[in-house]
């Protein structure tokens, strides 16, 4: 069997299970913090890290996040993971909008209450505490992407693009079986997205998209108009300096199957593989392990 071959295998074999959805226990009711409860980032409760669905930096201060199965962590005072806030919700799509303000959907945690699909979730806080600004109960966004004072959202529940400004009113755009949406920083029309063809292009804001074409990435992140990088299943990462026409290999992810990606700069990328969390600061050439994570039933 080819490379290309295995590697659209693979990647398909990725999209079944993300449009699969996250299954809950809760249907119902509200979701809340118990109360007196800090939402300060718990330094001795090293919660093991389970499947990532997101990562980000916040420019305020240069700190990562890690959104999981399990609620969003960041590194430690010794390097450990803890956890943000008390949220033990599953976080799905997930991107940091700008200084302290987070976006994300996902599912409560079983024991939390609240409807299943969380719809867009806001923290302006550093993910401390949470808010639902729209789609609650309706959507799980399994990609979000925050580019041109406006939210993108692969809804997983319909698979459907959704294009909102304010976070209330969302516009429908296309349909398609898609994994990750990166959109271009130099043009809002301009809106890539993963399948298990390749990469399927829309130059209209995403209201139609071209059939995808190789190679076949898992996720994608558009750091700079020359930076857009691109993730296969394996952890093999690849970067595009003309917007998607052509690709070069920079290196591989360790830790096995990919999980996340996110193109910080031009030279600053994050990965999630299966054994950890990795922060490369030369475009992919050598990766660092920022945090463990363990093997789980996550997805």
């Amino acid at each position: 069997m080819n490379k290309t071959r295995t590697s659209l295998i693979g990647a398909a074999a990725v999209i079944t299970l993300a449009l699969a959805g996250c299954s809950t226990d809760s249907d119902t009711g509200t979701h809340t913090d118990a109360p007196g409860t800090s939402h300060d980032a718990q330094e001795g409760s090293h919660t093991p890290i389970r499947h990532v669905h997101g990562l980000g930096i916040d420019p305020a201060d240069e700190q990562l996040y890690v959104a999981t199965h399990d609620g969003i962590f960041t590194p430690g005072k010794d390097g450990t993971a803890v956890r943000v806030g008390t949220s033990k919700d599953d976080f799905m799509g997930f991107t940091v909008a700008k200084t302290k303000t987070f976006l994300a959907s996902g599912h409560p945690a079983p024991s939390a209450g609240g409807p299943a699909n969380r719809g867009l979730i806001e923290s302006t806080d550093g993910g401390k505490t949470w808010k639902t600004r729209s789609l609650g109960g309706e959507v799980d966004f399994h990609a979000l992407d925050y580019a041109h004072s406006t939210m993108y959202g692969y809804d997983s529940t319909n698979a459907l693009l959704r294009v909102s400004k304010d976070g209330a009113a969302w516009d429908d755009r296309a349909q398609l079986q898609a994994l990750d949406i990166a959109v271009s920083p130099e043009d809002a029309d301009t809106v890539l997205a993963t399948t298990a063809d390749g990469i399927a292009k829309s130059t209209d804001g995403g209201r139609t998209f071209a059939t995808g074409k190789q190679p076949v990435m898992a996720f994608l992140s558009w750091a700079t108009p020359d930076a857009l990088y691109g993730i296969d299943d394996a952890g093999r990462l690849s970067r595009s300096t003309d917007g998607g026409a052509t690709w070069q290999n920079t290196g591989t992810a360790p830790g096995g199957q990919v999980q996340a990606l996110t193109a910080v700069d031009a030279q600053h990328v994050l990965a999630a593989t299966q054994n950890g969390v990795y922060e490369s600061r030369d475009g992919g050439k050598s990766f660092t392990k920022r945090l463990d994570v363990a093997a789980g039933d996550g997805h």
